[in-house]
C-alpha cells in the first residue's frame, strides 16, 4: 500500500494595494485558501479565492476540504474528486495541488501531462469602476495593449467613451458583471460596438439572460456568471457567442479543461479569468490561457503581497509559471 498523504490547509487574509469596485461590490482585500498535499517529499500545491457571488469564504471553502480530509489522506485521483467535493473554490485548490503533485511524482512539466504548449500570452489589465475622468487617467497609465474595463449601469457609454478615447491603441472589452436590463443592453450594444470594444462580458444577471436566446447582438456577448462548469454549456451555447472560464467556478482546472474542449467543438470563442489571488492561482489559469481568445490573470497585481516565484508580467505580456511556483 502506498504511504499516506498529508494536507495543510489554510485560509489567510490578503490586501489589495487599493478598493477595487465592481457592480454591487466593493473589495479591499480577501481570505485565499491554499491547499499543500506531500507524500515521500513531493508537495503539490493549489489556491482559491472561492465564487463571491455564492457567498463563499475562506472559512467556508477550509470547512469544506476538512469534511474531506481522511479521503483526501487517503489518495483521491482528479475524476474521483469531483464526486467528492462540489464545484467551487475549495475543490478548485484541491484539483490544482493534485495536478501540482502529479507534475512533481513524474518529474514531467504541466504541459507534458495536459499536452498544451504554451505561448506568448498577453492578458487584459483590468480598470474598477471610477468616474469617467479618472478611468480615462487609469487606462493612460496601463502600458498593456488589452484593458478590460468594469461597467455598471450608472454612466456606461460616457465611461467606455471616456476609456476609449484615452486608449484609441488599446483592444478593450468591457465587463458587467450582471449590471445591466435587457432594454440597457439592447440600447448600449450598437454604441460600444461603434466605438470598437470587442465584447461584453456578462450584461444580464445570471438566471434572467433568456432573451438572449432571440437576440442578434451587434457585438461579441460572453457568459461568465451564467456559466459556471459544464451543466451550464447547453443552456449558455444558445445565449452567449464566448465564455469566460475561471477554476473557481468550475472547481479547478480538470473540468475547466473539460468545459474548454465542449465549447471549441461547439465553435464558441474562450476567455480565461480569475477571482483575483496569486500566482499560485493564476498558474493554472494560464494552462488555460493557451486555449482562450482572451486572457484576464493580471489577479496577482491588484494584491500588495505575491508568493515565492511569482509569475512575470511586463506591459500585459505573461509569462509561463516556473514548476518552483506550480507545474
Amino acid at each position: 500500500m502506498p504511504s499516506a498523504y498529508t494536507l495543510t490547509v489554510e485560509s489567510s487574509y490578503w490586501k489589495y494595494k487599493s478598493p477595487f469596485v465592481i457592480t454591487g461590490y466593493t473589495f479591499t482585500g480577501m481570505d485565499l485558501l491554499t491547499v499543500s498535499i506531500s507524500r515521500d517529499g513531493i508537495t503539490g500545491r493549489g489556491e482559491a479565492a472561492g465564487v463571491y457571488y455564492f457567498d463563499e469564504t475562506g472559512a467556508s471553502m477550509l470547512a469544506q476540504v476538512e469534511a474531506v480530509r481522511s479521503k483526501l489522506e487517503q489518495g483521491v485521483s482528479r475524476s474521483a474528486l469531483r464526486e467528492l467535493l462540489p464545484a467551487g473554490g475549495a475543490r478548485n485548490a484541491v484539483d490544482c495541488a493534485l495536478w501540482d503533485f502529479e507534475a512533481k511524482q513524474q518529474g514531467k512539466s504541466i504541459w507534458e501531462l495536459t499536452g498544451l504548449v504554451p505561448r506568448e500570452t498577453h492578458s487584459v489589465m483590468t480598470l474598477s469602476i471610477d468616474t469617467p475622468e479618472a478611468m480615462a487617467h487609469a487606462a493612460r497609465q496601463i502600458e498593456g495593449q488589452r484593458i478590460k474595463v468594469k461597467l455598471d449601469g450608472h454612466q456606461p457609454l460616457e465611461r467606455i467613451t471616456a476609456v476609449c478615447a484615452a486608449r484609441p491603441d488599446a483592444e478593450i472589452v468591457v465587463d458587467v458583471n450582471q449590471g445591466w436590463s435587457f432594454e440597457q443592453l439592447r440600447t448600449l450594444a450598437p454604441s460600444f460596438s461603434q466605438l470598437g470594444v470587442a465584447m461584453i462580458e456578462q450584461p444580464l444577471p445570471r438566471g434572467a439572460d433568456e432573451s438572449l436566446e432571440d437576440y442578434a447582438a451587434p457585438i461579441t456577448l460572453c457568459a461568465d456568471e451564467s456559466c459556471l462548469d459544464t451543466n451550464d454549456f447547453e443552456q449558455v451555447a444558445r445565449r452567449y457567442q464566448m465564455i469566460n472560464i475561471k477554476l473557481d467556478k468550475t472547481g479547478g482546472l480538470t473540468e475547466a479543461l473539460e468545459l474548454a474542449k465542449l465549447a471549441k467543438d461547439h465553435g464558441m470563442a474562450l476567455m480565461v479569468g480569475n477571482m483575483v489571488g496569486t500566482s499560485l492561482a493564476m498558474a493554472p489559469a494560464y494552462v488555460l490561457a493557451q486555449l482562450c481568445r482572451f486572457v484576464d490573470i493580471d489577479g496577482m497585481l491588484f494584491l500588495t503581497q505575491d508568493r515565492e516565484h511569482p509569475m512575470h508580467f511586463e506591459a500585459g505580456l505573461v509569462a509561463a509559471p516556473t514548476p518552483a511556483l506550480w507545474g
